[in-house]
This record gives structure tokens, sequence and C-alpha cells, in this order.
């Protein structure tokens, strides 16, 4: 299952993004004293008393203060109620922030009308309360109506952990319940108008998608289960993903989220790019999404059907992919065209593979065979001259991803390039194609040091 999501909503200047920073654990988001700094979501993955969760920042929401858009004023209105909707029904839980040193303000008032009839799980939290005073204070909140209000600090840090414990509470419980049917799960990502609604409905041989030459016609991910071999195989279109900076406030900044939250939950991504665009830097960007979660990958060159071809044009062609996504170069590379259905047929089946893949397990006592022989074609190269490294076994403790640990006399020393040389030896013998292989060195402990 999918983490839960926490937008974090207010109007302007109350501190989300120092709040944002605080919970991911790194300056994500811009802060700065100016109304309106965050003008595209940031989203970043957090943890609170063993509970994993997506926390989204988004842009301060705006009612009154239009003196500085040649939008009229009902415009304003309109956009910035639309985007707290779709960001508040993406969320599971939202944190309602509001100033405790500027008290509670018509702006406030106008957030909580948004939230209250939404019946969405809203914790209110008075934020910059870094005093006694400021924090008996934050009492005046509860004219909100949306509960009680918790006095915390985002710059200092003071009362940020009462919020969370408030926060996962509201998570259902995921002790006790049955775990959700495993299956192939495949992602169809891509920037806009690339075809991704157009092969899904080529997949499935029906029109379930909405196919239209508009970018971003797809807003939500549409998941359609069919049956393959006589298992499900789930699929997933996906809003396209555009450059940061061309990402529209509103309808097409929320579908971004919601297609990096179907590349956490799909096994495969089926990674569009359009042959007769070429290969842009947003679509290696969109690859480095899926190499960051860990999925596995095909890339999927659509449209070949309209590209003019000699003797070369198909290899010089993959020379260029193979060159941009050197970074996934275990990805399988397939010419298709989702108008005409050329290879579509065999994507289910390549999905399939690198699903298996996945899940593939090497034996510890033959893992350890591989890494003798391994060790002997090339002994590790220490990152500090004349250090004496020595790689003793390895275990496999983790599939999907497949994970591998190799445990050395001093894990700190061994150069990045073996990690390297370890994963090409293994996709040599073990296949693994279209998934990423995490390598890991550990040091191991001395007898005195248990």
């Amino acid at each position: 299952m999918s983490k839960p999501i926490v937008a974090i909503v207010g109007r302007p200047n109350v501190g989300k993004s120092t709040f944002f920073n605080r919970l991911v654990g790194e300056r994500r988001a811009i802060v700065e004293d100016l109304p309106g700094t965050t003008r595209d979501r940031l989203y970043g993955e957090t943890f609170w008393n063993g509970r994993e969760f997506t926390v989204a920042d988004t842009a301060g929401l705006l009612f009154d203060d239009v003196a500085e858009s040649n939008l009229p004023e009902h415009e304003i209105a309109r956009r910035t109620r639309e985007q707290a909707r779709l960001a508040i029904e993406e969320a599971d839980a939202v944190i309602f922030l509001v100033d405790g040193r500027e008290g509670l303000t018509a702006a406030d008032a106008e957030v909580a009308d948004v939230l209250r009839p939404m019946a969405k799980h809203v914790v209110l939290a008075v934020n910059k309360c870094d005093s006694v005073e400021r924090q008996f204070d934050a009492v005046e909140f509860y004219a909100l109506n949306l509960g009680d209000p918790i006095p915390m600090s985002a710059f200092h840090g003071l009362g940020t952990g009462d919020v969370l414990d408030k926060v996962v509470e509201i998570f259902p419980e995921n002790q006790g319940q049955p775990e959700e049917e495993r299956h192939l799960r495949i992602a169809i990502v891509g920037r806009p108008n690339v075809g991704k609604s157009s092969l899904l409905n080529k997949l499935i041989g029906e029109e379930r998608s909405v196919v239209s030459a508009v970018p971003g016609t797809t807003r939500d991910p549409i998941d359609t289960t069919i049956m393959f071999h006589g298992q499900p195989v789930t699929l997933i279109d996906t809003a396209g993903i555009r450059r940061a900076g061309k990402i529209e406030q509103g309808i097409e900044k929320y579908s971004v989220l919601r297609t990096l939250r179907a590349i956490e939950r799909c096994d495969v991504a089926l990674l569009l790019i359009d042959a007769s665009e070429g290969i842009t830097a947003q679509d290696t960007h969109i690859a480095g999404m899926v190499l960051e979660a860990k999925k596995g990958v095909a890339i999927l060159v659509n449209k070949w059907d309209t590209v003019e071809k000699d003797n070369h044009t198909y290899y010089e062609f993959e020379d260029r992919v193979r060159e941009a996504f050197k970074f996934i170069d275990y990805a399988p590379i397939v010419f298709i065209s989702a108008l005409t259905g050329q290879r579509v047929g065999r994507l289910i089946q390549l999905a399939q593979e690198i699903y298996d893949n996945r899940q593939k397990r090497v034996p510890t006592g033959e893992l350890n065979a591989f890494l003798r022989q391994a060790v002997l074609d090339q002994p590790p190269m220490a990152t500090r001259k004349g250090a004496h490294l020595r790689i003793y076994y390895a275990v496999q403790p983790q599939t999907e991803p497949p994970v591998f640990l190799f445990f050395a006399n001093d894990g700190e020393l061994v150069h990045w390039s073996y990690g390297r040389y370890l994963e090409n030896r293994l996709r040599e013998r073990y296949g693994f194609g279209g998934t990423p292989i995490v390598i890991v060195f550990r040091s191991r402990e001395r007898k005195d040091e248990k």
C-alpha cells in the first residue's frame, strides 16, 4: 500500500516551508519572509512513531491580497480554493498552520472555511509559539472550530512532536491487517502528450482513458486490472510531468504528486519518450524519479512509426537513448507505436520478466562462491592508498529491489567503483534486467567489539 500523504496548508508567510524542511530533514523549500515564496508543490518522505508518510508543502492560500496580480479578484479566489481542494483531496491528513505571533486573522478564517466542509482530518498547528506567553495565546484559535490548537515552533522545533503525534493517530492501523494481494502493477509515465493514455487503451483493448492531443488530459492515475496468462495485472495511467518551471498552479500542479504516488506504488514503470521529438531533459528527470523510488523500468520509444528510417536509424537512436539514460543502463528499450500497436503486445510480458527479476534471490552459498571468484578476478580497491582491504562474505537480505550486503574489514574503505564492478558481475551471472540493484558494504564487527 502507498504511504499516507500529509498536506501542510495555510495562508502565506506562516512558516509552512520552514516546517516542511524540518520534517524532511533537509532544506528543500526556500524560506523567505515574503508571501507566496512556495510557487510549486514540494514533497518529501519522513516518519514518526514508526510510521512513514509523504509530506507536501503547498503554496500559501491567497484570498484578499490580490494587489500584485493582474487577474480579477474572483479569479484569484477561485484558483486558490481549487488548489486547496485538490491538495486536501489528495491528502490523508492536513496540517493547518497558523501564525501565533500575528494571532487569528480573517485569512485564517477563510482557509478554515475551505477545510471545514471537506470532512478531512485536520490538525490545527499554531506556529511561532516560541515563548510561554504565545503558547497561552494559541487558545484564540479555538474560534476556527477545527479542534484543539497545538502550539509549536517550526524554527526551534518546539511542539512539532505533539503535532506529529496527532497526525499519525489519524492514519489507519496497519498492524494485524491482511496484506494486500501481491500482483504486478505497472505505471505508465512520461511527459505530457507522449501517448500514455493511447498506450493504456491499446493494452486493455478499450477506451478506458480519454485520448487527447492536449497535454494534461489525464489528471488522476487510472487503475485498470486485466488478466494476463491467468494472473491479474494492474495498469496505472498517470498525468504527464512537465519541468518544474512549467507546472501551472492548481490542477496540473497536484497531478504531479499523484504521478509520484503512482510510481511509488507500482512495481514496474513504463517510461514513454516521443521518437518524433527526441530525448529531452525532462525524460531523464522522470527516469531519475523512478530510479530514486527503486522501481523496475523499461524505456519505450513511442511514435516510432512517424520517424523516417534508413538502415542505420534504429541503431543510432538506440545509442542516443543508451547515452541519455546511462544511469539506468539495465533498462530494456522497446520501439513501439501506441497508435498502430507495433510491439505493444510484448510489453506486459516484458514487465512481468522485470517483476520476476525484482523478486529474484541468490542463495547465500551460491552468492559467496560468486564473491570468491569475483574477488579473485579483481581484488577490491580501497579509497585510501596502502590500506589493507578484505571482503569476507555476502548475503542478500531483501528483494524488490534486490539488496546485497558485502561484509569487509572496513566497509568505508571500499571504492565506489568496486560496487559497480560487483553489480556488473551480478547482472552478467543472474540477469536482473530492468531492476535496480542495491550494493551495500558493511564493516564486520570484531570479536572484541561485540
